[in-house]
Parts: C-alpha cells; structure tokens; sequence
C-alpha cells in the first residue's frame, strides 16, 4: 500500500503568465494575418494551435469507473453530469465541458486545413513537407478524439454504419455551412488516410520545442493507439517500435520509484508536464481547472477507490507496493500530483482570466502498454511480459528484480483465469488504470473492451450503463444543429 500524506497548501501558489509571442500573432484579425503567413517557420508558428485547447479529463475521469459519490465536493457540472451519464448543459465557454472540446477539436481542424490551404497555394510546397505533416497529423487526431467520445465507439467486427462527426478538409470560407456526418466506418477511413499521408513528412528538426507538435515519436504513438482501436496488432507492433527508434523505451518511462520518489508535490507538479521529461511524447496546453479541482470533485477519486485501482499490484510476486505519492485534501479527496494550473490573465491588471494546465496526450507508457498488447494477440506471450516487468522496474519501491516480477502464473492467479493472453490483457488494464488515474484514459480501454459502468450514488441509486448504451456517447452541441449536425439519440 502506498504512504498516504495530507496536502494542505495545494493551490497556494499557481504562475501567472501573459498572453504573447505567438498567441499576440495569432490574435489578431485572420484573414489579414493568415496572407502573410508565407514561410515555413510561420506555418509551424500557426500549427502550433491546430491542437484542441479544451480539456477531456474532466468528462472522460467522470464517465469511468475510476470514481465514485463522495456526497459532498466541488459540484462542477461536466464532473456531475458525466458521472450520472445525463446531458452535460454546459456551454462552450466553460472549461473542460464537451462543447467547448468539441468546439476547441474543430478550431484545431480549421488551423490545420489553414496551414494545408496556404501549402497547397505556396510557389515551393515542398518546402513545407514537414509543416504539410503536421497539419494533417494535427487534423486526424481532432477528428479522432472527436469520433471517440461523440459517435458510436468504433468495432472492426461492425460494419460502424452508426453516424460518425463531419470530417472537414477544407477551411471555411462561409459563415454558416451545411456538414454531413456520415459513418464511424468513413471517419476512420479518413482519419487512416491523413495518418499514414502525414506520418512520413514529419520531421523532428523543425521545431524549437519538438514536444509542442506532432514528432516522429508522437506521431508513430498516435498510430499505434489509433490501430489499437482497429485491433489490427500487427500495425500498432510496427509504430509503437519506431515511435522511439532504435533507442531503449526504458529511458523514456517515468522514473516513479528513482527521481520522482523523493519529490515534493510541487516539484512533481512543476515537472510532470515539463518537455523535459522523456515519456512526454506531445504536450498540449489545454484550457482546464481540473489542476485545481481534481481532488475536491463531488465525483472522483476516493481512498476505497484508490484500493480496489491499486489492488493492482496484487498480480506482481513478492507483494510490493505502488511507487505513487497519494496524497489527500480534506475528507476523502485524493490524488497523485500531476497536472497543475497556471493563470492567464485578460490583461496585466485584471483578476480574470483563464486556468491552463498542460496536457500530455502521448506518452511512452502508453506505447508500452500499446507494444505489449498488441505482441499478447500476436502470440508473443515473452516479449509482452517483457514490456510489462519493464514497466514494473520503473513502479515499484524498493524494486528487487528478483523477487518483484509477473509471469503467467502470477497473472492466472491473481485474475482466476486458465488463459495466458487473458491475464496479460487484464494486467494490462489494470495497470493502465493505476498509471493514468485522474488523466481520462481509462475510459477509452472501458470502450474499446465494452466494460459496463455502474456509478452508485449516496442515496443509494445504482447508474447502471451497459456498452450498447447511448448515453455512453456525448451528446453533439445544441448549436453545431444550426450546421445540420443530427444530435444523438439518448
């Protein structure tokens, strides 16, 4: 079991930072500002906003089953209403809500098809390859993160005729056009087309910080989740090997039981996000006050929930305990120091303004644990227990590589079953699930594996949402209708 410390002076402190450089250049008017964007270098400035500044932790934490009804909380209203699977009625405008991260996905597809449209209309287009890549890098995420959380969850065994979100290739150039949404199957298919056009022009010697853009080792992640999805294993084996190159995966993990061990909350909040660290393969800054909410949600993470997540290391022989700092805020409010705020304000004089927090959407864990999977279905049963007591070396305190180890029979054990590639699968999941707490990851391995939900209230009421649920799917905005976008059936 974990030490558990008490955290008082969480928020005492957050950066205040102005807006500049290139939001200034960006800011102003569009179509005046975007005619003179004719150089490489001002392509990248602009791509440099073609990733969604709205946040899916909130809503994504919420729908899982990485929380429960602590009673009382911060009452945030994407916190409430994903945890009770309603309609979450809040507006663009408000941080981490589903319109404004489906709104923040399409502004980032408009900036990528900007940057597409100048390229295409440049005397030397090739003098915009790795710019080229990015940008359609940069779109197919959108869209993918979109089709996730929007549309039906994708199934290769389906023909995914369910209605998809309208895949935009082109900028808008009027006020108010029609968008067709068209299938799950067809927005995949888009997506794939994108991915592997845009993955071979990007180039990690264009940019000042590689780790603001899609990389070679962010883009070859995004393709090994992405074929993921798709259960096409062989794929997800060949992008997860090249997101790091002939270079060790080790050095890339976060060293949870060495240099983070001894670290205070701050400094770990001061660093996990940070460029600097290895496992974080693309950083986006992400509009969010879940680095200043994330222990205090009426819906979250308890200390029994904590238990039954960390419950984990139970398939790892020689009974070791997890290396993550858990710390508490008041009664029943937990965390692990993650993601943390800084403050944008409006201008240098004024008390408002906006909360960020920097959001790691690839890291190498998730490669990892992408690699391991896929080599489970493939057949190799050694290579993913490999990956996996690497992951371990890095989890662990005290780590004895001796004694602290997952083999088949530890798996068959601890999950009571008499198939192998069954139990490297739940102990993938599991420790995918102990890794990304409070990130929102969990829930895209609840849909792919089609996992029921149930949220039990205090008052007794059990949520009981099955994998076949519509109200497993965001609802579209009320606005993007005056688009003829249909809305999802509930």
């Amino acid at each position: 079991m974990n030490q558990i410390k008490f955290y008082k002076n969480i928020f005492l402190v957050l950066p205040v930072l102005l807006l500049s450089g290139c939001e200034d250049f960006l800011s102003t008017e569009p179509d005046s500002t975007r005619a003179t964007i004719n150089t490489p270098a001002q392509v990248s400035q602009l791509l440099t906003t073609a990733y969604p500044q709205g946040g899916y932790v909130v809503f994504a934490e919420s729908m899982s089953d990485n929380v429960e009804d602590k009673g009382r909380g911060e009452d945030d209203i994407t916190n409430r209403a994903s945890f009770l699977f309603q309609e979450v009625e809040a507006t663009v405008e408000e941080s981490d809500s589903p319109d404004m991260y489906w709104a923040e996905c399409y502004r980032a597809i408009s900036v990528a098809n900007q940057a597409l449209d100048i390229i295409s209309k440049s005397d030397e287009p090739s003098r915009f390859t790795a710019q080229r890549g990015e940008a359609l890098l940069a779109r197919a995420y959108a869209h993918f993160m979109l089709v996730s959380y929007f549309s039906k969850f994708f199934d290769p065994q389906q023909a995914n005729t369910d209605p998809g979100i309208p895949y935009v290739t082109e900028p808008e150039t009027v006020v108010l056009k029609n968008y067709e949404r068209k299938t799950v199957a067809y927005v995949y298919q888009m997506i794939e087309q994108d991915l592997l056009e845009g993955l071979p022009l990007i180039s990690d010697g264009t940019y000042t910080v590689a780790k603001y853009h899609f990389n070679r080792a962010a883009a070859n992640a995004f393709a090994s989740r992405f074929y993921l999805v798709k259960r096409d294993y062989a794929k997800v084996l060949q992008y997860a090997n090249e997101a790091f190159g002939g270079n060790s995966i080790a050095d890339n993990l976060r060293p949870w039981n060495t240099t983070y061990a001894g670290l205070s909350p701050q400094e770990l909040w001061n660093i996990y996000a940070r460029a600097n660290q290895n496992a974080n393969l693309l950083l986006v800054e992400t509009a969010s006050t879940v680095g200043r909410y994330v222990a205090q949600y009426r819906y979250g993470m308890t200390y029994g929930k904590w238990l039954e997540i960390s419950a984990a290391a139970g398939v790892i022989n020689g009974s070791p305990r997890w290396s993550y700092p858990l710390y508490y805020q008041g009664d029943n409010n937990y965390f692990i120091p993650k993601l943390y705020e800084y403050f944008v304000r409006e201008s240098v004089n004024a008390d408002i303004g906006t909360a960020y927090v920097m959001l790691p959407i690839f890291t190498a864990e998730e490669v990892l644990f992408n690699r391991a999977e896929a080599n489970a279905y493939l057949g190799n049963t050694a290579a993913s227990l490999v990956d996996i007591n690497l992951f371990v070396s890095k989890r662990v305190g005290n780590y004895d590589p001796s004694a602290h180890t997952v083999t088949s029979a530890s798996m068959r054990r601890f999950f009571g079953t008499t198939n192998t590639r069954d139990g490297i699968i739940n102990t993938i999941l599991a420790f995918k699930r102990v890794e990304f707490v409070q990130e929102g990851m969990r829930w895209f391995d609840m849909q792919r594996y089609a996992l029921p939900v149930t949220h039990q209230t205090v008052l007794g009421q059990a949520i009981t949402v099955p994998a076949t649920d519509p109200k497993r799917l965001l609802q579209i905005p009320q606005s993007a209708t005056l688009a003829g976008i249909a809305q999802n059936p509930r």
